[in-house]
């Protein structure tokens, strides 16, 4: 039997997605055995991030600068806003450096199961930012279920009548899929997006 306090590292990094109690355990117990090394380093980064991280006040990313360094980048397309439902989403997207536009955090997605309503949401935010002017387009980089493609419905509504090209991402087939292993709607939508063969 552990002590408290171990259990209690074990509960805490069992919260962490990915994390279970097993995976928490063997964490907590690499991080004992390193206590020199790789615990005072965690502590050190978890400590900093603590002091040093807030959320930009114009997009919702999360950094130690506000604006984030996103936002104040003069070499980005600022007539290009790519929306995200979460940070998660906005760092996935700029990790693959395919996007140089700039980003709109959500902070999540409408869900009537959840409670969660456009008031929620920085929706409200993001049409202002369309209306001040200077964007050309809006991609809705939502994710592909159900709740994503509501909100990019209900977004596109909503910036309905405004001088602005509204995109979506792409869905269908993954490069390198098998027919049989993708699920209905997958196929669905990507028979529906189906092009030319040129």
């Amino acid at each position: 039997m552990a002590s408290q306090e171990i259990e209690t590292l074990s509960s805490a990094l069992a919260r962490l997605p990915g994390l279970g109690p097993r995976s928490a355990r063997r964490a907590v117990l690499w991080l004992v055995k390193r206590r020199e090394t790789g615990l005072r380093q965690l502590l050190a980064a978890l400590t900093e991030v603590q002091e040093r991280l807030i959320e930009c006040q114009v997009c919702g990313n999360v950094d130690t600068q506000n604006p984030c360094g996103i936002c104040a980048d003069p070499r980005r397309d600022q007539r290009s806003l790519c929306v995200v439902e979460d940070v998660a989403d906005l760092w996935a997207l700029d990790r693959a450096k395919l996007f140089t536009g700039r980003y709109h955090v959500l902070g999540g997605r409408l869900s009537a199961l959840d409670g969660v309503r456009p008031e929620d949401l920085t929706i409200g935010p993001l049409i202002e930012r369309v209306r001040q002017g200077g964007i050309d387009e809006v991609v809705l980089a939502m994710n592909a279920t159900l709740e994503g493609q509501t909100t990019a419905h209900y977004i596109a509504e909503r910036l309905e009548g405004l001088p602005v090209r509204i995109t979506q991402l792409a869905h269908g087939l993954p490069v390198g899929g098998e027919l049989d292993y993708l699920d209905e709607g997958t196929l669905a939508q990507a028979l529906r997006a189906r092009r030319p063969v040129s």
